[in-house]
């Protein structure tokens, strides 16, 4: 069984590529994010174990919290900056391949759905905390009505709901913004040279809004970084089989017409 080179190892390919355009491959961003994946499912594997192992120890003393949080935080901090690097990753390639990060070819068609700007809207990442906060506090109602920690999205405070509340305005405002100044990129594309346009989409891509916030406890945030990935991976598997049925049965109809065996 071949093991996939590591994303980090693609990434450092397309820095080097970075002085020669020319050289670079249309189809290297899909391997690097196909590795970025399998890391992103070991990441997924590690998070539910931790979540299983340690969750039931919140609120036990202010101890093995503090112990807990230390334990977790290297986890949670590796994990955001797995994501960081993949959109360091699209902002190189993009300098590269610009018309292919706009439209690309790695998604499924299901995917294709929610991109903005050749990736997902910042704004998903409320509407999924605010979704899996009240999945987890329904699961564990009779808990938080008798005053329980639920060591989950389920424990969210006031406070921390106060400070997702203004972070989510701040986003809404910041996207609003980068699609304007999308809406008019589009609008001369058809006159734009190429190294032009690679340079205002990679300014666009920059100014995209950082939710990187210490609101939630390092446990709330492996619960929030599991629903993310598990999200990601399975809206990405789904796409992908979606797409594979379509191609096969738009296969057969083609042979079928081509036999005269079809309707």
């Amino acid at each position: 069984m071949s093991v996939l080179p590591t994303s980090a190892a693609y990434l450092s390919d397309v820095v080097q590529k970075d002085a020669d355009p020319d050289a670079a491959d249309r189809e290297s961003f899909h391997r690097f994010f196909d590795c970025w994946l399998v890391e992103q499912n070991q990441h997924l594997q590690e998070l539910n174990s931790v979540s299983t192992e340690y969750g039931s120890d919140v609120g036990s003393s202010t101890t093995n919290g503090e112990k807990l949080a230390q334990l977790l935080q290297p986890l949670v901090e590796r994990v955001v900056q797995h994501y960081e690097h993949y959109y360091r990753a699209k902002s190189r390639w993009v300098k590269l391949d610009v018309l292919a990060m706009l439209s690309p070819s790695w998604r499924s068609s299901i995917e294709d759905a929610f991109l903005w700007i050749g990736g997902w809207r910042p704004s998903m990442s409320f509407h999924l905390l605010y979704s899996k906060s009240g999945l987890q506090l329904e699961a564990k109602l009779h808990d938080v009505i008798r005053g329980l920690p639920t060591g989950d999205l389920a424990d969210l405070s006031p406070s921390q709901l106060t400070q997702v509340n203004e972070l989510q305005r701040i986003s809404l405002r910041d996207e609003e913004a980068l699609t304007d100044n999308m809406a008019k990129v589009q609008e001369t594309v058809a006159d734009s040279p190429t190294v032009e346009l690679s340079h205002v989409i990679t300014e666009l891509m920059s100014q995209n809004p950082s939710l990187e916030e210490d609101i939630l406890s390092p446990i709330q945030a492996v619960h929030f970084l599991i629903a993310a990935a598990e999200l990601h991976l399975r809206l990405h598997d789904w796409g992908e089989r979606r797409d594979a049925s379509s191609r096969r049965l738009h296969h057969g109809n083609g042979t079928d017409a081509g036999t005269g065996t079809g309707p």
